[in-house]
């Protein structure tokens, strides 16, 4: 959510601005701007909307930006004010005297816009941000340096921030905080940069430094100093990434989103690489750090997750029950962090988050951690806030994911589940040797099967062109699949903004069959198992409706001919195992409405990638 970036140093200053900032379009947005020190004066420049309208207007401001100072862009999701050019970032101080771009919220600023006002400031926008730059060009007044400015109005402030700073006066250096919002450092040879997330800057230099909460950088061409917000300095070293810039291209797919649909069996390949070696050994979890007494003790588990990821938390739930009879409670973050924080003395609390920077999740696990748990993370991004804090990790390894609707991160999160929750049996002896080693093959078969279904992707592009143009969608299931159900329905409102609903297959007489008839199709997930007859059952009274019926199944019957008139086959595999298959469909079929509908379905309109306010 909202995306920050800076140079100091760089001679093609407004290039690196521009294409950084389109390496984190992903995280949603709906202004973009930038401000450059031109060694006397700020200059700002802002659009609302697409990046694409911003370099229009710079196109021909800028024929030779070689003796440009330093510089901050920002692409905005609008929180506090509409999404327009006077809210868009960066935002300049009453007298121009300083410039700012921000991530996060201020949670104080109404009273701090209060007493600036009776100062004398006037302010221009409806942000919270604007309130940072007037209070940095009041505390500069009583100052005797720029760094003790800024720590003294950052002690002023309540909430969340990711800040890139430049004043008038002082165009040699740039300046950076963070509190609870990303912020990273990129050290590069002869200038040095700042950004919310590496993909802005893999381009440019792999060698980072993470800042923390409450601290500072003050950031010159060829050095830098980090400080906390008391002055004190901090001795951090740059960490090196390990990624190319090759991992955020979309390799001749259309849209990122359908890349990472087919990156899916690798990453699971990927995800069991270095954690399932053999069949009949033991899994390795090596950033699980509870011990075996711990483990055999564990008798409660919390679940906290937002979005998607809490869809694959109610799968991990389903699985960790059914394996080793522990019981698993399962919470919207949102609501986690608004009530008593009950901890019981032999559980642990697990944060699932792809970005591991939600903010919400992240607010969660650290009331759980004050309150005495053990918190467990899975994420894929090892190198986050949420990482960083965690007692223990599951990193899911599904690398770098564009589009704003998580597909193979939800993937690789299914399996972390999976890991999990055969890690516990074998642990607590729930299940028998040779269950486990059972489980264990068709884990290694699932990528295969993956790609069995993306091969063979006609019947759903024709259920696509069929339904592209419905107002309403039903996606029912039971058991395990019940959060598949949810989690398809969520694929196709987000990107292409039809009204869809997932309901246990069971709920449908006590209220949604009301709304049955020839205009609303509904999508079954049905597999072999014991709840296949009952969904069956469902789907032939929701076809007594004159629904349009579509089926997702590894059965092939004369009978759902006559029930269904799409039919979506998956590979046969163990009814546990059925979620991680019978997402791909429900991903697939999202993604050709949309693009048939001519949705911008990488950047769909009001989201965000990661949520890094409440």
């Amino acid at each position: 959510m909202c995306g920050i970036v800076g140079c100091i140093g760089q001679q093609n200053l407004i290039p690196f601005l521009l294409e950084s900032l389109e390496k984190l379009e992903y995280r949603g947005y709906d202004s973009a701007g930038i401000a450059v020190h031109n060694g006397d004066n700020i200059e700002i420049y802002k659009a609302q909307g697409k990046l694409e309208n911003l370099k229009n207007l710079l196109n021909d401001t800028f024929k030779n930006d070689k003796n440009l100072k330093s510089g901050i862009g920002h692409i905005r999701w609008a929180t506090h004010g509409a999404p327009n050019q006077i809210n868009a970032h960066p935002h300049s101080s009453f007298e121009e005297k300083v410039s700012i771009v921000h991530n996060g919220i201020i949670e104080n600023y109404k009273e701090l816009k209060k007493e600036l006002t009776e100062k004398g400031f006037e302010f221009k926008s409806q942000t919270d941000t604007e309130v940072i730059a007037h209070l940095l060009e009041d505390c500069i007044k009583d100052e005797n340096n720029y760094s003790n400015a800024i720590r003294t109005a950052l002690k002023k402030l309540d909430g969340a921030y990711a800040l890139g700073i430049i004043f008038k006066d002082n165009p040699e250096i740039l300046y950076a905080a963070r509190k609870c919002a990303p912020l990273i450092l990129g050290v590069g040879e002869d200038s040095n940069f700042i950004a919310s997330d590496v993909p802005a800057l893999l381009d440019y230099t792999k060698r980072v430094i993470y800042l923390e909460d409450n601290q500072i950088a003050v950031i010159k061409g060829s050095s830098y100093q980090i400080m906390d917000i008391d002055g004190n300095i901090l001795d951090k070293k740059p960490e090196i990434l390990p990624w190319e810039p090759v991992t955020i291209s979309k390799m001749g797919y259309k849209h990122f989103m359908l890349k990472e649909i087919h990156e899916q069996p690798d990453v699971i390949r990927q995800t069991l690489f270095d954690k399932l070696h053999t069949v009949s050994d033991p899994l390795v979890l090596k950033e699980v750090k509870l011990t075996k007494e711990t483990l055999e003790q564990l008798d409660r588990i919390q679940i906290i997750a937002c979005g998607t990821s809490l869809h694959a938390a109610l799968v991990g739930k389903y699985l960790i029950e059914e394996f080793t009879g522990i019981p698993v409670d399962v919470e919207a973050s949102s609501e986690y962090i608004y009530k008593r924080t009950v901890i019981s003395k032999n559980s642990i609390t697990i944060g699932v988050s792809q970005s591991g920077e939600t903010a919400d999740t992240l607010t969660a696990i650290r009331q759980a951690k004050d309150n005495g748990s053990h918190v467990l993370v899975i994420t894929n991004r090892p190198d986050s806030t949420m990482a960083r804090q965690a007692d223990s990790m599951i990193p899911v390894n599904a690398g770098f994911e564009v589009s704003v609707a998580a597909t193979k991160s939800y993937s690789a999160q299914l399996m972390a589940f999976y890991l999990l929750a055969i890690y516990l049996a074998e642990v607590k002896n729930t299940l028998s040797e040779e269950y486990i080693e059972d489980l264990k093959k068709e884990l290694i078969q699932l990528p295969q099967k993956i790609e069995m279904i993306l091969s063979n992707k006609d019947k759903i592009q024709d259920c696509a062109v069929k339904f592209h143009n419905t107002k309403n969608f039903i996606y029912i299931a039971r058991g395990i699949n019940y959060p598949v159900a949810l989690e398809g329905a969520l694929k196709l409102k987000e990107i292409s903004y039809i009204n869809a609903t997932g309901y246990p297959a069971g709920e449908l007489k006590h209220g949604p069959i009301a709304m049955l008839d020839e205009t609303i199709p509904v999508l079954a997930i049905l597999v072999p198992g014991k709840v296949y007859e009952k969904v069956l059952s469902n789907s032939e009274e929701s076809k007594a409706r004159n629904a349009n019926m579509i089926a997702v199944t590894s059965e092939d019957n004369e009978h759902l001919e006559a029930v269904f008139d799409y039919i979506i086959t998956i590979p046969r595999t163990n009814e546990v195992f059925s979620p991680i298959l019978t997402t791909i469909p429900l991903q697939l079929l999202a993604y050709y409405i949309a693009e048939f509908l001519g949705k911008d379905i990488d950047q769909p309109r009001n989201l965000a990638k990661s949520v890094t306010v409440e």
